[in-house]
C-alpha cells in the first residue's frame, strides 16, 4: 500500500515549498490537491511540480463542467510534462452548489459528461489524429448549428510524455463508482469505513470491473482520513479523533443542499440515518460545534484512524483488505505532517 497527502491549501502558499518537500521526504508516494472555490489546483500543480523530485502529483479533484474537455487535456498533458510524467488527473462532478452557483453551469447528466470528458482527453492524448467527438452532451469541434460553422477538428500541438495519462475519478453514489471502476485508472471514494465498503460498493465495483477494457491495469483505489499515531491512552486517542470532528460535521451536515448532500447520503446507506440526519439540522442551523458533537463516537472511529501503532497498524490493514491500494491521510502545512509520514509509512502493509 502506498501512502498520499491530502494537501490544505487554505493556508499561506508560502509555507507550502518547505511542507512539500519534508513530506516527500518523508516517504510520502503521492500529493493531491484539491479545488473548490478557491486557488485553482492547475497554478498550485505547477508550484508543486518545481519543488518535489519524486512524489506523484494529482488533482484532487478538477470538476467536469468548468473547464472543457480540450482545456482539461491540455492542461493534464502540461503537468505531465512538468512533473516528467508524475501527474495523475483526478476528475469529478462536484455538486450542483459549487457548479451551479460558483461556475454558473448547469448540473445536469454528471455520468454522461464524465464519461465523455475522459473520452475525450485520452483522444488528444493520444494524438493519432485530430480530436473530433460526438457525444451525448460534448460535441468537439462544436455542431455548425450551434455556432459560426467554422470550427474544425484540431490536434494537440504538444507531444504529450505519456500518452495515457493515469484518471481517478471521484465519486461516492453507486453509478459513479461503476464508471470509475469501469474507465479510470483509479478510484477516489471519501468517507472511507473499509469493513462496510463491500455493502455499499461492491456491488457498483463488481458491475464496472466486469465492463473494464482489457488494456486498462487494475484498478487502484485512492481512501483514507484523518489519521494519527497516538499513545495508548484513552484520553489522547479520544483527543485525536476529536480534530476530525469539525471536518466530518462539516461534509455531513453541510456540504450541498439539505436536498443534495451526497456524503450525508452516503453516511445513511451505512446505516447512521438518524445521525446523519441530525448532523445536518444542526449544522445547517448554524451549530456547527454542536454538529461535530452530534457525531456518535462509533462513526468517528470508523472514518478516523487514530490510536497506538499496534492499532493503526490493524486499521491500515483492514483497509488494505477493503482493496485500497494508496491511503490519503490530510494533513496540514506547518503542521506535524512530515512525522505523521514517517510513522504511517513504517506501519504500512
Amino acid at each position: 500500500m502506498e501512502l498520499s497527502v491530502n494537501v490544505d491549501l487554505t493556508g499561506p502558499v508560502p509555507g507550502l515549498r518547505p511542507y512539500l518537500r519534508d513530506v516527500e521526504a518523508a516517504g510520502a508516494d503521492m500529493a493531491w490537491v484539491p479545488e473548490a472555490y478557491g486557488r485553482d489546483a492547475a497554478s498550485l500543480l505547477g508550484y508543486c511540480a518545481a519543488v518535489t523530485d519524486r512524489m506523484r502529483l494529482g488533482s484532487g479533484i478538477v470538476n467536469v463542467y468548468s473547464r472543457s474537455p480540450a482545456l482539461i487535456a491540455q492542461t493534464a498533458a502540461t503537468l505531465d510534462e512538468l512533473t516528467g510524467g508524475r501527474f495523475e488527473l483526478g476528475l469529478g462532478a462536484s455538486g450542483p452548489q459549487v457548479i451551479e452557483g460558483w461556475h454558473g453551469m448547469p448540473f445536469g447528466r454528471p455520468l454522461t459528461r464524465t464519461r465523455e470528458v475522459v473520452t475525450v482527453c485520452r483522444q488528444a492524448w493520444r494524438r493519432e489524429e485530430p480530436v473530433s467527438f460526438r457525444g451525448k452532451v460534448i460535441q468537439v469541434p462544436l455542431d455548425p448549428a450551434r455556432g459560426t460553422g467554422l470550427g474544425k477538428p484540431l490536434k494537440l500541438i504538444t507531444h504529450p510524455v505519456r500518452p495515457d495519462i493515469p484518471v481517478w475519478l471521484a465519486s461516492i453514489g453507486p453509478g459513479n463508482v461503476q464508471l470509475a471502476a469501469e474507465i479510470a485508472h483509479g478510484w477516489l471514494p471519501i468517507l472511507f469505513i473499509p469493513e462496510r465498503a463491500g455493502d455499499v460498493w461492491g456491488d457498483a465495483l463488481a458491475a464496472g470491473r466486469a465492463l473494464r477494457a482489457p488494456g486498462l491495469p487494475p484498478l487502484r483505489i485512492g481512501a483514507g482520513g484523518h489519521a494519527e499515531v497516538t499513545s495508548g491512552s484513552p484520553a489522547a486517542i479520544r483527543a485525536a479523533r476529536d480534530r476530525a470532528r469539525p471536518s466530518l460535521a462539516r461534509y455531513i451536515g453541510g456540504m450541498g443542499a439539505a436536498t443534495a448532500n451526497f456524503y450525508n447520503e452516503l453516511i445513511r446507506r451505512y446505516g447512521f440515518a438518524a445521525d446523519a440526519e441530525r448532523v445536518q439540522r444542526l449544522y445547517l442551523g448554524h451549530q456547527a460545534k454542536d454538529a461535530a458533537a452530534a457525531l456518535p463516537d462509533a462513526l468517528v472511529e470508523a472514518l478516523t484512524v487514530c490510536g497506538p501503532a499496534s492499532y493503526v497498524r490493524d486499521r491500515l490493514a483492514a483497509y488494505a483488505e477493503a482493496g485500497v491500494t494508496s491511503f490519503r491521510i490530510n494533513v496540514n502545512a506547518g503542521s506535524d505532517g512530515p512525522k505523521a509520514v514517517e510513522q504511517l509509512c513504517e506501519l504500512l502493509p
